[in-house]
């Protein structure tokens, strides 16, 4: 340990005065640098250095777990306790959340719906069932909230806002637009969690005013609300983890450009013959014109 210590201070000080200060003699040190390092240390000089990277691309806000799942992803064999080790000792740590804000519990009952839903994520024409979930996005200035409203059909993001706060406006601006959007004539499910956004009277009024009905996953069950899920994976895998945003107008922007220039009117999906979600409902629409 003092030979290390010498090692990373030789920069600053002289060798011999660190020497004499922790009374090791110059050639005890000197014959200590020349010994090659084990292939255990070369091998978490490399991992380190793949650690750093990943950490730097997800902002500085992964820990070792995360870390650890974008190694494996790229083929290396190595457990998450090594990655922790490693970062501990490279003092890369985790970017925490902030802290709650007291809030007083007391108000309005909140209003649960039945799972109308049962995890039937396919539907036979558009505007039968709709998901609606809310995400997180970091900039510098701080979070940044996504609500979106997806189409089970086609997969297709019909609705969306983004907001500073997470209210119940950010979820009734998003369903705004996707009934604005569509226009739907029949009763429209519309399937969310028990968020305190969703249970609340202001979002059933809006459900009843415009003729949809609600739907909501069991408390504590992702699975029931799964397509919206995986649309905020998808998101974040193929956009969010690849920029560091300085500004929420700044991530707004790209997270715009990412739904409406590409993920709805390019990118291919499995459950769509490989069509984009606007190609898919376009081609439906074209099938029933020529019956």
């Amino acid at each position: 340990m003092r030979y290390a210590f010498i090692k990373s201070h030789s920069v600053d000080w002289p060798v011999r005065w660190l020497c004499r200060l922790l009374e090791v003699h110059p050639s005890g040190y000197y014959a200590w640098c020349r010994v090659p390092k084990s292939r255990q240390a070369r091998s978490n000089e490399r991992l380190l250095g793949l650690i750093k990277q990943f950490w730097l691309e997800s902002g500085g806000i992964y820990g070792y777990r995360k870390v650890h799942q974008d190694l494996r992803e790229t083929g290396e064999r190595c457990g998450k306790h090594r990655v922790y080790r490693l970062m501990k000792r490279a003092g890369l740590r985790a970017q925490v959340g902030y802290r709650r804000r007291p809030r007083n519990r007391s108000g309005a009952v909140s209003i649960v719906a039945p799972n109308r839903l049962q995890q039937q994520f396919t539907t036979q024409a558009p505007d039968e069932a709709w998901v609606t979930d809310i995400t997180y996005i970091r900039t510098h200035e701080g979070w940044l909230y996504l609500a979106i409203v997806l189409d089970l059909f086609s997969r297709r993001v019909i609705g969306w806002s983004m907001q500073p706060r997470i209210t119940r406006e950010i979820v009734l601006d998003a369903l705004l637009m996707a009934v604005w959007r569509r226009k739907p004539t029949a009763t429209v499910t519309v399937h969310s969690d028990q968020g305190s956004q969703y249970t609340s009277h202001d979002w059933q009024a809006f459900l009843k005013a415009h003729g949809l009905q609600a739907s909501m996953s069991r408390r504590g069950n992702c699975h029931d609300n799964a397509v919206a899920e995986s649309y905020f994976q998808l998101l974040k895998r193929e956009r969010i983890k690849r920029r560091i945003y300085t500004t929420r107008e700044e991530a707004r922007s790209d997270v715009f450009d990412y739904i409406e220039m590409f993920y709805n009117t390019r990118r291919r999906h499995g459950s769509s013959n490989q069509l984009s979600p606007v190609e898919y409902e376009r081609q439906y629409l074209k099938r029933l014109e020529s019956v």
